[in-house]
C-alpha cells in the first residue's frame, strides 16, 4: 500500500512539476481586424504567429482574424480598441494619423531608401519611440509588419529624374502630404478613390498612379499603363495593435508570448510580402511594360528636392520625430 502511495505521489508531482509550463496562460479568443484580404502575406503572417502562440500558451491563445474590414474599418477597429472592446487590429500608419499624429513621419516623400533602412529604423530605438506615443493613445503596438513600398506607373514616358514629373496628371491617395510631395515635384497631383483609378487610366483622364508592385500587378494596372519606375517613394508599415486596456489586463507571460510572437509573424509576411512583389514585378514585366529603377544620385536628388515637403509638415507631425528620424538615417548612411 505504501509503495502504491508512493508511485501515486511521484506520479502526482511529476504532472504538477509539469503543469506549470502552461499555468500562466488563460483561454482567450483574440479578434484580429484586417482591412485586407486572407490572402494577403499578413494572411501567412497570422499563420506563423499563431503556430509561434500554440506552442508557448499550450493553445490558449487563440488568434481569429476578420478579413476584409469585416470588423468595420481600420480607423473604426482601432477606435475600438482604445475603447477596450476589441483586442486588437492590423493596421497601415496612414488611417491613425489623426489620432496620432506622429505617424505621419511614415507618409514622408523618399524617407527609406531600401527595405533594409525601414526595418533597421523600425525594429530599433525610433520603432519603440513611436510605440510609446501609441501607448498613450491606449495602443500596444505588438510589432511593425509590412504595407511595404509606393511606385510609379504612368502611360507617358521613363522617369528617371524628378523632372520627368512635370505636368503628368497622377493619382494619388486623400492624404496632404502625398499630394504635397507630387506637386512639389511639378505633377497634377489628383486625389481620387482606388475604385477609379483603373477607368481614369484607360481614359486617360489621369497618366498615373502609385502603388506598391503587388497592388499595380492584382488591380491589372499593366493593362493600361505602358511604364513602371520603382520609385520606392513612401514606405508604409503595418502596425500589428492591441487595444491597451485589455494587454493590461494579460499575465505577464501571456503579455510576453504576445510580443514575441508578433515578431515571428513579422518576419514570415515581410519574406512573403517581398517574394510577392518580386514575382508581381515579373509579371508586370511579362505584360511588355518598360521598367526602370531611379539611380541612388537620382534618389539623393529627389530626397533634397522634397525636404520643403518635409519641413511644411514637420510641426503637426512634430520637430521631435522628423528630426531622430533624419539622425537615424543619417547614422545608418554613413
Amino acid at each position: 500500500m505504501r509503495k502504491l502511495l508512493l508511485a501515486t505521489t511521484a506520479i502526482a508531482f511529476g504532472y504538477s512539476a509539469a503543469a506549470p509550463a502552461f499555468a500562466e496562460f488563460n483561454d482567450r479568443n483574440i479578434r484580429v481586424s484586417n482591412g485586407i484580404n486572407e490572402d494577403h502575406p499578413v494572411g501567412n503572417g497570422i499563420k506563423a504567429m499563431q503556430a509561434c502562440l500554440d506552442q508557448k500558451s499550450g493553445g490558449k491563445l487563440k488568434l481569429t482574424a476578420f478579413w476584409g474590414g469585416a470588423l468595420g474599418g481600420d480607423l473604426q477597429a482601432t477606435q475600438a480598441l482604445r475603447s477596450g472592446v476589441q483586442e486588437a487590429v492590423v493596421t497601415s500608419s496612414s488611417p491613425l494619423v489623426g489620432i496620432i499624429p506622429a505617424l505621419g513621419v511614415f507618409d514622408l516623400p523618399f524617407l527609406f531608401a531600401n527595405a533594409q533602412e525601414a526595418y533597421t529604423v523600425l525594429d530599433g530605438d525610433f520603432g519603440d519611440m513611436m510605440n510609446e506615443k501609441l501607448e498613450a493613445a491606449g495602443l500596444v503596438n505588438l510589432a511593425y509588419w509590412e504595407n511595404g513600398f509606393r511606385n510609379l506607373s504612368n502611360s507617358v514616358r521613363p522617369v528617371t529624374k524628378w523632372e520627368d514629373f512635370e505636368g503628368m496628371k497622377v493619382r494619388v491617395m486623400q492624404n496632404n502630404i502625398f499630394l504635397d510631395t507630387f506637386q512639389n515635384l511639378g505633377a497634377n497631383a489628383t486625389p481620387m478613390a482606388f475604385g477609379e483609378v483603373f477607368s481614369a487610366l484607360e481614359t486617360k483622364a489621369i497618366d498615373a498612379q502609385e502603388n506598391p508592385y503587388v497592388t499595380i500587378d492584382t488591380s491589372k494596372f499593366f493593362e493600361v499603363q505602358k511604364y513602371v519606375t520603382e520609385t520606392n517613394h513612401a514606405y508604409t508599415p503595418f502596425l500589428f495593435l492591441f487595444s491597451k486596456p485589455i494587454f493590461d489586463s494579460y499575465t505577464p507571460e501571456e503579455q510576453a508570448a504576445l510580443r514575441e510572437c508578433a515578431v515571428v509573424g513579422r518576419d514570415e509576411e515581410r519574406k512573403v510580402i517581398q517574394d510577392l512583389n518580386k514575382k508581381s514585378l515579373e509579371k508586370i514585366k511579362e505584360a511588355g511594360l518598360e521598367v526602370n529603377t531611379l539611380s541612388a544620385e537620382e534618389q539623393a536628388r529627389i530626397r533634397e528636392k522634397s525636404m520643403v515637403v518635409y519641413e511644411k509638415h514637420k510641426a503637426e507631425i512634430g520637430a521631435e520625430v522628423v528630426d531622430a528620424i533624419l539622425a537615424k538615417l543619417e547614422e545608418i548612411r554613413k
